[in-house]
């Protein structure tokens, strides 16, 4: 919503209400300022989360509730709060204008234009801090969100409505893999958003330009708080985003967000809170830190049909250090989401890419939105492979292997080629069913490993030319994957 319209609306709804008698009211003073904080007196009745009004027209948000005083977010990076201002209340909460004039902006947590265009006129807001839906409104996850990775759409799939953490040190392809999954949703009836948290403008404007280019960007809404902004705005940035979304799912239709990154998160709500002069705990964090991501990532499910049947799926992602997931903050967010891809360094400087560690990852409840046909092929698959990574390890020490070992260790290597994938490069369900045929059935047992590509290219444009349901025979498949890949040699 424009800021002009929403001042506007604000001033017509308290003119209509306005009834003449005698009012008490309150007003405080700003004792200190600074950090994009500000410490106020004087207003004893103030809820935490309210809005407050400071005398040169900024706003603040009471975060802290304490005794004597309260601490305040300030929501203008500009305002002239000094010492000895005046506060009043407001009575409001923080909203964020949502609606479809979204899509395709890139806004900051309060949804100010940060693309040079003029600000959305938007009629509807959703507020930043609001319950999650209730178990009697939701149900069960059942309908597959393809991501367009290979790796994921079969070994790890991932369902509409569902909490899918992302985790791995930093520069293993958290982001791209973030991207290609947005990339993968044209032609998929899901809207987007993109919660970038902290990051810096360079980083931020090559994310903004890969949707561009990429078609992305017109079903999707980036929401920024940059890495020079205020610790308040970075810890509103993903609520911020999660309002837009949650708009579309209770409107009945299906969004997926992305939280990159909740490590980012977490230390700029640890700094917040210690400016605030809360009790540190471990690691400095507070000891709200786990209620904080709970209360965020619980908003993401899928309502029954009686709510509207919408779905909001999350993908938040987390940096490790080292490989080391059992450190805080990525503990704290396995146990909350509904499973996690797990990205390994040496698997990156392998080439192996995306760099998916499949023994390390799961999927929780992705596999009930799974299709069955895709689902039966997998789960042949991925047996094999959890053995093939076990047997691997004996070959390092020059083991002699029987004839049958053997084979299995070969067939796991073709594998891992055929799992390999190029970034901005999503591939429809119906290739994933037929390479994990043709892999099954062992028709690409032959392939060199630097064969597996045009073998895979020639199912693909086979499917283009001659497209097949994923429900057609399994018999009918063979014979069009044998035509294939015959016609490839």
């Amino acid at each position: 919503m424009a800021p002009e319209a929403g001042l506007l609306e604000r001033l017509a709804q308290r003119v209509e209400g306005y009834r003449f008698g005698l009012r008490l009211g309150e007003q405080g003073r700003v004792v200190a300022v600074g950090d994009g904080i500000a410490w106020v007196q004087g207003l004893p009745s103030a809820a935490a989360e309210e809005i407050v009004d400071f005398e040169d027209g900024s706003r603040g948000l009471v975060f802290e509730l304490q005794k004597q005083r309260l601490g305040v977010i300030l929501l203008d990076p500009a305002a002239k709060v000094v010492s000895g201002s005046l506060v009043s209340h407001t009575g409001e909460r923080l909203e964020i204008g949502v609606g479809d004039d979204l899509l395709g902006r890139v806004v900051d947590p309060l949804g100010k234009p940060l693309d040079g265009l003029p600000p959305p006129e938007l009629k509807r807001s959703g507020a930043l801090e609001g319950a999650s839906p209730p178990i009697v409104a939701r149900d069960f996850v059942s309908r597959p969100l393809y991501t367009g990775a290979k790796v994921l759409d079969t070994l790890l799939p991932i369902g509409r409505g569902q909490r899918q953490l992302i985790i791995g040190d930093s520069g293993t392809g958290k982001t791209s893999l973030a991207i290609d999954t947005i990339v993968a949703q044209a032609g998929q009836g899901v809207k987007c958003v993109y919660v970038m948290i902290g990051q810096k403008r360079a980083e931020a404007a090559m994310v903004i330009e890969t949707l561009r280019r990429r078609g992305a960007l017109a079903y999707t809404t980036v929401v920024v708080g940059e890495a020079t902004a205020t610790p308040g705005m970075k810890y509103l940035a993903p609520f911020a985003g999660c309002a837009v979304a949650e708009a579309w799912m209770l409107r009945g239709e299906d969004t997926l967000i992305v939280y990159d990154d909740l490590s980012t998160h977490a230390r700029a709500y640890r700094e917040l809170a210690l400016l605030m002069h809360r009790p540190p705990g471990r690691e400095a964090y507070p000891g709200d830190i786990f209620y904080l991501h709970a209360r965020l990532l619980e908003r993401a499910t899928r309502l029954g049909s009686a709510h509207g049947g919408g779905s909001l799926t999350a993908l938040p992602l987390v940096e490790t250090e080292e490989g080391e997931i059992a450190s805080y903050i990525p503990t704290n967010l396995i146990s909350i989401t509904d499973g996690q891809i797990y990205l390994d360094r040496r698997l990156f400087a392998a080439g192996v890419l995306p760099a998916v560690d499949v023994p390390l990852s799961v999927s929780r409840i992705g596999g009930k939105a799974q299709h069955p046909r895709i689902k039966e092929e997998a789960g042949r698959m991925k047996l094999d492979y959890l053995q093939f990574l076990e047997l691997e390890v004996f070959t390092r020490f020059g083991t002699k292997l029987e004839a049958g070992t053997e084979a299995k260790i070969r067939r796991g290597r073709l594998l891992r080629e055929i799992l390999k994938q190029e970034r901005l490069s999503p591939l429809p369900p119906a290739f994933q069913l037929a390479w994990m045929i043709a892999y099954n059935e062992g028709l690409l047992d032959a392939c060199a490993p630097n064969a597996v590509p045009g073998a895979l290219q020639a199912i693909l444009a086979g499917l283009a030319r001659d497209p097949l349901a994923l429900d057609v025979v399994r018999g009918d498949w063979l014979a069009k994957l044998r035509q294939w890949l015959a016609e490839a040699r």
